[in-house]
């Protein structure tokens, strides 16, 4: 063989070594990608596992008795059941409690109903004084809800109005609506008609509120108190100071839209310091505001239940000559 024979055939020999050396490097990248992604699809495979398992699995056991509260929150609890007090403050235009709802209704139903727990609900309006409609349904719901709570299914319709919760800054809860999900209970036809009476007569009180009322007592306490100091009221305490400045508010007594507007005022003076109510959803066991990671979780929120000792409802069963008695599950 000659030399320039000699010389192609080394040429060819270094770019077959070069080939292979390419090939070999690319092999080794695609195996160190493939369990790489490997990894990757462990991980979130194992969490969609963790989410998953701890979504909960749904509970459609029977419900603990509720009973309605002189100041027209419901209690849900076996009778003369002893366990942490799990008091639930939310709005039904809240879509964070909405997300709490989906999360942990099933675990507080579970809990009462197994005696371990009693489930305090407090419904309140936060959004109250915000622009039409995110104040209206707010509102309308929270009429609505305790109106349901006269006839014993508060819980159940608590439940629809989540379900069926409007997103924000668009018209919802229609009184329609509101009628034909209570019926979705089973109520009776005497019951039906008592609840559209009230709902109708609600909703008139709430678009007094909203569109008449409300606006020209925020106009008159921003020319006179300033924005700044009204940002510092809870809305009946600025109520209040409108009693006191031409505004009457008469029209709210005797209404379940001023119960709830009522009770959304002592939320915000009932807890102080780290445990203080700021915001929808807030979740207390025994009086201690739970974070929102632990409230969110079905199993930290058992978990929370179950760490917790026996505690007090603070309020009193409402009488019949307070309007009558909440019916009772069977």
């Amino acid at each position: 063989m000659g030399s320039e024979a000699r010389k192609r055939s080394r040429e060819k020999l270094r770019e077959q070594r070069e080939k292979e050396k390419r090939a070999a490097k690319r092999n080794r990248t695609l195996i160190v990608v493939g369990a790489a992604a490997a990894v990757v699809l462990l991980v979130v495979g194992i969490g969609y596992a963790v989410l998953t398992s701890d979504s909960g699995d749904g509970y459609d056991g029977p419900l603990a008795a509720q009973t309605l509260q002189d100041d027209g929150s419901v209690v849900m609890a076996e009778p003369d059941a002893a366990g942490p007090v799990v008091e639930v403050y939310a709005d039904y235009q809240c879509p964070a409690c909405r997300q709490f709802e989906h999360f942990g209704g099933d675990v507080l139903k579970e809990q009462a109903a197994a005696g371990a727990a009693i489930v305090h609900y407090r419904p309140v309006s936060i959004f109250a004084q915000q622009p039409v409609p995110i104040s209206s349904n707010s509102l309308r719901a929270g009429a609505a809800a305790r109106a349901a709570a006269d006839h014993g299914v508060f819980v159940e319709y608590n439940d629809t109005l989540f379900e069926n919760q409007p997103t924000e800054g668009k018209d919802g809860f229609g009184v329609d609506e509101l009628q034909q999900w209570f019926r979705d209970t089973g109520a009776s036809d005497e019951d039906a008609q008592a609840f559209d009476d009230r709902v109708d007569g609600e909703a008139e009180i709430v678009r007094e509120f909203t569109e008449d009322y409300l606006p020209a007592l925020t106009a008159d306490a921003t020319e006179q108190i300033g924005q700044e100091n009204i940002g510092t009221m809870v809305l009946s305490d600025l109520i209040s100071w409108g009693e006191s400045n031409g505004h009457d508010a008469s029209f709210l007594e005797g209404t379940y839209t001023g119960e709830i507007i009522d009770a959304t005022g002592k939320a915000y003076t009932r807890y102080s310091g780290a445990n203080e109510f700021r915001a929808t959803p807030s979740v207390y066991i025994n009086g201690e505001l739970l974070d929102g990671n632990t409230a969110m979780s079905p199993r930290g929120l058992a978990d929370a239940i179950a760490d917790a000792g026996d505690g007090e409802v603070s309020t009193e069963p409402k009488d019949a000559d307070g309007g009558g008695d909440a019916e009772e599950n069977p």
